[in-house]
């Protein structure tokens, strides 16, 4: 992107505060339009613009694409026992349990299990998923097909996002998102879903984050059940830093008008999510370049990542972006030092690139760290094989798994329940 388009995407964006400053509502429309794009760019997880020149490219593709997935998409069919839990605040937190298949168990692993431990059966494990930012538990699609009916696995949705109910305290009260807030919302999660047994907890970039602030507010946690932890495309903090992919004139541009910017779009919600919709073609570019780093994705899975992104409304956007820059959980990565770990992130992951898990694995010099060539933010979508493999081997160590144990296919989109 050349530094005098993003200097454009700047300027429209204070052209819409401006807009709605003086209440004109005819210059209101047209700016929002403009600024919601830039606004698409914070959903899919990045503060900044794309060039002009790639607004229409692969438009008959995205639309080929959405026509087939709307109508019969079977990414993120995958449903299994639901349940509720409440955050601190009483946010209703909505959560899924896949069980282990009793049927299938004692064929697949039972054999195996004998010889590795003899006659005492390892404890039952549960591996909880965290999603990230502006996404949803159906972000784990391949993971969870891949899985399902071998090991206990919980997914849930983070408040705001979702099947969760927004957020009472941001509300009721007003109050800012925290990352803090989220690790105590995943308590209410565990509590509620897994209140016995050893954990594995897998997160993806906020998701990553939310397991930090868990461990940051409960280390007895992590010290007496936690026995595994993954982090995929994350941060422990310093993401005030990130150019996204921009020139610096682009990023400071960005940067500038961005907090007033999306307190205006937050407050009106409306208008934007109108714009959202006008500007579908170039949303979803915006979208596939700040999720994915392959030519060749999926036509239908680049529009299930469209869809989960734009099913977060704009406000709820708005009120999470302030949480990242004040996010700095580096000195809580000591509490997972004795643990298996896998930390993993796509080379050309343009949100929170691959050196913050390089960093996170250099404060964890035990942990597997996997970086995924030609993959971006949503490397779980985009390379699931390989997300899955590194899944299933640290699943192995920790014991949730015998060695030997095979996982399904993964590109599983088998919408029946486990058991």
């Amino acid at each position: 992107m050349s530094e005098s388009s993003a200097e454009a995407v700047a300027n429209a964006a204070s052209a819409a505060v401006a807009a709605s400053a003086a209440g004109a509502a005819g210059g209101w429309r047209r700016a929002t339009g403009i600024a919601g794009v830039a606004i698409g760019v914070v959903a899919a997880g990045a503060a900044a613009g794309v060039a002009l020149e790639r607004m229409t490219v692969g438009r008959g593709m995205r639309q080929k694409a959405r026509l087939a997935l709307d109508s019969a998409g079977p990414y993120g069919s995958l449903r299994g026992m639901p349940g509720k839990a409440f955050g601190d605040d009483g946010t209703e937190l909505y959560y899924e349990v896949d069980d282990i298949d009793p049927e299938a168990a004692p064929a697949a692993i039972g054999p195996r299990r004998r010889r590795l431990f003899g006659r005492k059966a390892p404890a039952p494990v549960t591996v909880v998923f965290s999603h990230g930012y502006c996404l949803s538990q159906d972000s784990w699609h391949f993971q969870r097909a891949a899985l399902r009916g071998v090991v206990r696995t919980v997914h849930w949705d983070q408040r705001s996002h979702g099947r969760s109910a927004r957020g009472v305290a941001q509300g009721r009260d007003d109050e800012p998102v925290t990352i803090e807030q989220l690790g105590r919302d995943l308590k209410a999660v565990i509590d509620a879903a897994a209140p016995e047994g050893p954990i594995v907890l897998v997160g993806h970039s906020m998701g990553g984050m939310t397991v930090m602030a868990l461990a940051d507010q409960y280390p007895e946690l992590i010290s007496e059940r936690v026995v595994g932890v993954a982090f995929v495309g994350t941060s422990s903090g310093r993401l005030g830093e990130v150019n996204y992919g921009l020139p610096v004139a682009g990023v400071n541009a960005v940067r500038r008008v961005l907090p007033g910017v999306l307190k205006v779009l937050g407050q009106r919600a409306d208008l934007v999510e109108k714009g959202r919709r006008a500007t579908a073609d170039l949303f979803a570019g915006v979208i596939k370049r700040y999720s994915f780093a392959s030519r060749d994705v999926d036509p239908a899975v680049a529009r299930f990542a469209e869809r989960m992104i734009e099913s977060t409304p704009i406000d709820v956007v708005a009120e999470y972006y302030p949480a990242f820059n004040d996010h700095d959980k580096t000195e809580a990565l000591a509490h997972f030092a004795d643990l298996p770990m896998l930390v993993l992130a796509g080379v050309r992951d343009l949100v929170t690139p691959s050196e913050h898990s390089e960093a996170i694995a250099d404060l964890l010099p035990d942990a597997e760290l996997v970086l995924v060539p030609d993959a971006g933010h949503l490397v779980m979508l985009e390379h699931p094989e390989v997300v899955t493999d590194r899944l299933a081997d640290l699943l192995t160590r920790t014991g949730a798994v015998p060695a030997g144990a095979t996982v399904k296919g993964y590109g599983s989109t088998s919408t029946a329940q486990p058991g």
